[in-house]
């Protein structure tokens, strides 16, 4: 089995490091990724120096669609951790390789909620 994820996009704030009960730490930030499509098209372009390119390309032949998604990102590694909260910044263009890993928790409301998180 493979679990694998490649994110390209852009960091939506600075890293922030939480550490939880006495465990190691984990640096955590959001990513958002952006995927675009002419309207009735199944094809869609994806994040990168490509979708420059596309963007103009698709806005030639027609309507466009645009559609931005969050990710939420956490890094263990002590060497990649420290790294990336010290020189990751918002706004900044990021290639992200991970594992995607789905958890609960509890809300303050006492509401149980899923998350889904990119381990890097």
């Amino acid at each position: 089995a493979m679990n694998r994820v490649q994110l390209l996009g852009r960091v939506g704030q600075d890293p922030v490091m939480r550490q939880v009960d006495g465990r190691n730490p984990v640096t955590i930030f959001s990513l958002a990724t952006n995927e675009i499509w002419r309207t009735g098209e199944s094809e869609v372009a994806q994040g990168g120096e490509i979708w420059h390119a596309t963007l103009l390309f698709l806005c030639n032949l027609g309507d466009i669609s645009q559609k931005t998604t969050w990710h939420r990102i956490s890094v263990f590694r002590p060497g990649l951790r420290d790294v990336t909260y010290q020189y990751v910044k918002k706004g900044a263009r990021l290639y992200v390789e991970g594992k995607i890993d789905y958890g609960e928790y509890t809300d303050k409301n006492n509401v149980r909620r899923q998350a889904t998180t990119i381990i890097a």
